[in-house]
């Protein structure tokens, strides 16, 4: 079996680490998240980091990601460093690595550094903490350096935000980074990201306004924008598990 990994340099010691990742992953215990994806925190040379192990993709796409299209933890590791380099908080890329097994991808994986967050969007969306006012705001300021640098997070959501309390103010970081464009945004198409959230409509208006005002739009517009992107998502994602009830 042949690998391919890439590493930052800040971490070319951890490279028979990565080598071993498949032994490493296997035998670590540590789960926390368990999926079609699994994630795991790991210690290695006294570095916290997580770990990211992908599904084994079927096969038609071991021949896509082995030969035309780059693989999820490429992306992952390419986007997180082009956000490095934007000064938008991603946990910091350490490296990935690819199995084939004649000539077709097999395991893959992508370690980053562990981000000690506090609690999640999802948090605030289902908590509705006494806080949350003003870091829906601050959240606005995120999602609004994020668009005007020419970032579009496709997976946009509540449980990728992740979010460290700070003295007087919320420290956001964005994970699960491999579905990412890099693009001018403009206007009011900024508002359709916040669709995946979930939030109900003072939460989504309250984003909406500070949001308005940091890009120079018209208020009113702007969270009729952002409450139809909410609708229009919800109605097609209710409708989906209506006919798949049936």
């Amino acid at each position: 079996m042949s690998y391919k990994l890439e590493l930052n340099p800040n971490y070319k010691h951890f490279q028979d680490k990565l080598i071993d990742i498949k032994t490493i992953f296997k035998t670590n215990t540590k789960s926390i998240h368990k999926a079609r994806n699994e994630l795991k925190t790991i210690s290695i040379y006294d570095t916290n980091t997580v770990v990211k192990a992908y599904k084994i993709p079927n096969l038609l796409n071991q021949f896509v990601y082995a030969y035309i299209r780059k693989s999820k933890p490429y992306k992952a590791f390419h986007n997180a460093r082009k956000l490095q380099e934007l000064h938008i908080n991603t946990p910091e890329a350490i490296g990935y690595i690819e199995f084939f097994h004649f000539g077709l991808l097999q395991e893959s994986f992508f370690i980053s550094k562990e981000f000690a967050y506090d609690f999640t969007m999802a948090h605030i969306r289902d908590q509705q903490p006494p806080y949350k006012q003003q870091l829906l705001q601050e959240f606005a300021h995120f999602a609004y350096d994020l668009h005007s640098k020419g970032v579009w997070h496709a997976d946009f959501s509540g449980g990728n935000v992740l979010i460290k309390k700070e003295a007087n103010s919320y420290n956001f970081s964005i994970v699960d980074i491999n579905r990412m464009k890099f693009r001018p945004i403009n206007g009011y198409e900024g508002l359709e990201n916040f669709n995946k959230f979930w939030f109900n409509e003072d939460d989504l208006t309250t984003i909406a306004k500070e949001y308005a005002t940091l890009a120079s739009l018209d208020t009113q517009k702007a969270v009729f924008e952002i409450l139809k992107h909410d609708r229009v998502l919800k109605q097609k994602v209710l409708l989906k598990r209506k006919l798949k009830g049936k």
